[in-house]
């Protein structure tokens, strides 16, 4: 896993750690591994143009200490002061170096460097960026130069990733200690280039991290073994489709199917019954209609999938008020997500369950059920996600960008896969069939949501990305992609 902590706790942990070491160590660390990066990213040392843009604070600290290292190699630094003071000991180390502090107006240095160092905030940072700090920030972001963040893009929230107007953007972040949920969470993240850690020594003052991103071998779906059937490899309930979605139907109930489930039972109204029969044979149909025993018409399952396509009306909230009242785990996705959000009675039945509840939304799903602007959701999609894990009593999967998995008093999880051409119709069906399917197969429901969400997005990787270069792909290209997903799991 590659783990993140909130400033809060990052400070602790430095300040633990700087009572046991000799002043100015921390730093040193810091504004060594800052300028290793940055002389990997020259093509030579010598002779370079550098650009440090400083604030007061300690990341202007590092980042002048770094800059004092690479003139020490025989590059031309000069630093851009922001602020109305700089740290001391770094300015006199750069002056000593043979580099120059210069007023925040020259930004014509800029334009000519080789590589800019951005120092301008640290990771207590909050709100937008006040000048010259701005200026500062979009002259960096437009020029041909690298540029480089200290620890986080000025501009950025390091505990959020939210972003209140100007911000850095850098081709490559050093981060220190650990990564920043912001850095990993959109919009933040989309700030950030690539992310390179540098270990400072912070590993055994760390807590518990905030938020987690799995790598390729912490997803781990379950496997059939020699004893295995299709019942206890699970058999999972998909409710979705209708007249006016049925397409909805066939993508869900497909994912489900290959995403490893022993069994598909699907229900819905004659016409999505139909076409699912016809595209996935394997599954067992039945046509239902809302009713006292619905549940046990369509037979016993393991969990349920409600809610993709299903329209909206009595019908669509009587369907996932009968599901949300049994005792599987439960997915809910699209039309069963809007019919919570309308219905009060849905909204108690599910802070009434007592099993797993994954809730599956987009930005503007998850607007309705927490009766919020979707603009706030997408700038602080952390807190939101987290809101509505407490608020909802259930596992929250917030689709976008940065997909997040919220579970109350868990670390949150960063889906690090994906491509943006999963922006277009059904994928989310899609991801609503194969989850239910982990659930089904006995996966607690933050770990089935999160390789659920792994998995969708690597299948659409290796869909988009066949040949090389990413292009278009459809909802049905990624059904296709899923098992080659799993055949890449070590």
């Amino acid at each position: 896993m590659r783990y993140a902590h909130e400033v809060d706790k990052v400070r602790a942990a430095e300040q633990a750690l700087m009572a046991r070491l000799p002043d100015g160590t921390l730093m040193a660390r810091a504004a060594a591994g800052l300028a290793a990066v940055c002389a990997r990213l020259l093509p030579r040392v010598y002779g370079a143009r550098v650009v440090l843009l400083v604030g007061g604070g300690a990341n202007g600290g590092d980042t002048l200490y770094a800059g004092a290292l690479l003139a020490r190699r025989g590059a031309r630094v000069v630093a851009l002061r922001a602020g109305t003071s700089v740290h001391e000991g770094g300015a006199a180390a750069l002056r000593a170096a043979g580099g120059r502090l210069l007023p925040p107006d020259a930004t014509g240095e800029i334009d000519t460097a080789d590589l800019v160092i951005d120092g301008l905030t640290g990771i207590g940072g909050s709100g937008g960026l006040r000048e010259p700090h701005a200026t500062l920030a979009r002259r960096a972001s437009a020029a041909p130069a690298t540029l480089v963040a200290c620890d986080v893009p000025s501009g950025v929230d390091a505990s959020t990733g939210a972003v209140a107007g100007t911000a850095v953007h850098a081709d490559v972040t050093v981060t220190f200690g650990t990564h920043k949920p912001g850095l990993i969470i959109d919009p933040g993240a989309a700030h950030c280039g690539v992310v390179e850690l540098v270990d400072i020594g912070l590993g055994a003052d760390l807590p518990d991290p905030d938020v987690v991103a799995a790598r390729p071998d912490d997803v781990r779906p379950p496997e059939p073994g020699p004893e295995s059937d299709k019942y206890r490899r699970g058999v999972v309930g998909v409710i979705a489709g209708s007249g006016t979605f049925p397409g909805a139907a066939v993508l869900a109930a497909g994912a489900a199917v290959r995403g490893g489930a022993g069994m598909v039972r699907f229900a819905s109204d004659a016409h999505a019954v139909e076409l699912v029969r016809q595209r996935w044979p394997e599954t067992v149909t039945r046509v239902v209609e809302p009713g006292p025993d619905v549940l046990a018409e369509i037979g016993r399952v393991q969990a349920w999938v409600v809610g993709p396509g299903l329209g909206g009306g009595e019908r669509a909230e009587a369907l996932v008020g009968a599901v949300l009242a049994s005792d599987v785990p439960v997915l809910v996705d699209a039309d069963g997500l809007n019919a919570v959000s309308r219905s009060d009675a849905l909204r108690r039945a599910l802070l009434c369950r007592d099993v797993p509840t994954v809730l599956t939304p987009h930005a503007g799903e998850l607007a309705r059920l927490l009766r919020v602007d979707r603009d706030a959701i997408e700038a602080r999609r952390l807190e939101h996600a987290r809101r509505a894990a407490v608020e909802l009593g259930a596992t929250v999967l917030l689709k976008g960008s940065t997909t997040l998995v919220a579970e109350l008093d868990r670390p949150v999880r960063v889906n690090p896969t994906g491509t943006a051409w999963l922006a277009t119709a059904g994928t989310g069906d899609v991801l609503s069939g194969l989850v239910g399917a982990l659930l089904a197969g006995g996966m607690a429901a933050l770990e089935a949501a999160a390789a659920g969400a792994y998995l969708h997005g690597l299948a659409a990787r290796l869909a988009s990305g066949r040949e090389g270069r990413e292009a278009p792909i459809s909802a049905e290209d990624v059904l296709r992609a899923i098992p080659d997903a799993f055949r890449t799991l070590d």
